[in-house]
């Protein structure tokens, strides 16, 4: 079976400044695939070319399905309502109104209410619900958690969860590391228009393990140790046996060991020591 999403040497560029150089990546069927990177990395330009909202200058673009379409800005008339722009998109869609939808995204309670009065988590459910409408294959996810508390982004990440389960294929661009980690199949992540990574969270943070770190608070210092915040520091790629030798000294010099913590590195340290162009 081909890919949902097929993206060939793509390049766009905004006269001089090359937006996007010569990417390529594919997404299956039933995958949620991340794209992840610092503003202007490209990010939503990529997706505005997949969705036919922006020509491009060169490269091959196949989407293999339906799609639905949250963007990340998106905006209605402040006196339209819940029901009335739903019903609206339908008709736009060419598709028949099912209340079904609008009522599993939690707006039954809003079919009455202005846009206007909405807080920033019922936007983005009824966007949510508009990108269904027509039952696409492929739902397109702009900075899909942008403005949500905490307990917006748990709903939020627990209906695409939801979609997923549907067998939707989900493309989408976040600075929500959290999320990313725990909901992405696979990401991609964009530095200065080209792919600096692409695989899985965990291939990304097993990377160079010589980044996890062990903290460890003595009551007299230990020597030759690197220190942040009172606790001693040591890098390595071997926790047990870094662990083990540390304690061990701390024994034999009756030096009390008072706490120990083992910070392992995150998705976000990774995004970030790319963003830094250091070694990933």
């Amino acid at each position: 079976m081909k890919a949902a999403i097929e993206v060939d040497n793509l390049i766009k560029s905004y006269g001089a400044n090359i937006v996007i150089n010569n990417i390529s990546f594919a997404v299956e069927h039933g995958e949620i695939f991340g794209i992840l990177g610092t503003n202007g990395a490209g990010k939503t330009t990529t997706l505005e070319c997949i969705e036919e909202i922006r020509g491009y200058d060169n490269g091959k673009i196949t989407v293999n399905g339906r799609m639905g379409v949250q963007l990340q800005s998106s905006s209605l008339p402040g006196n339209i309502k819940a029901l009335e722009v739903y019903c609206l998109f339908c008709k736009w869609s060419k598709a028949q109104v099912d209340l079904k939808l609008f009522n599993a995204f939690g707006l039954a309670e809003l079919k009455d209410k202005q846009y206007k009065e909405m807080s920033t988590g019922q936007k983005r459910r009824l966007h949510l619900a508009l990108a269904l409408i027509g039952n696409p294959d492929i739902i397109f996810l702009d900075e899909p958690t942008a403005g949500l508390d905490v307990e917006g982004r748990v709903s939020l990440h627990a209906e695409i969860r939801k979609l997923k389960q549907q067998g939707r294929t989900i493309i989408m661009a976040s600075h929500d590391m959290a999320g990313v980690e725990s909901l992405c199949d696979r990401i991609a992540i964009l530095k200065d228009g080209k792919i600096a990574f692409i695989g899985t969270s965990s291939e990304l943070t097993s990377k160079n393990m010589e980044q996890s770190r062990i903290y460890i608070k003595t009551k007299k210092p230990i020597q030759n140790a690197l220190y942040e915040q009172g606790y001693a520091v040591f890098i390595t790629s071997s926790i047990g046996d870094t662990l083990l030798e540390q304690l061990e000294i701390c024994r034999q010099e009756q030096n009390t060991v008072l706490d120990v913590k083992i910070e392992r590195t995150t998705l976000e340290q990774k995004f970030m020591d790319i963003a830094r162009e250091e070694k990933i």
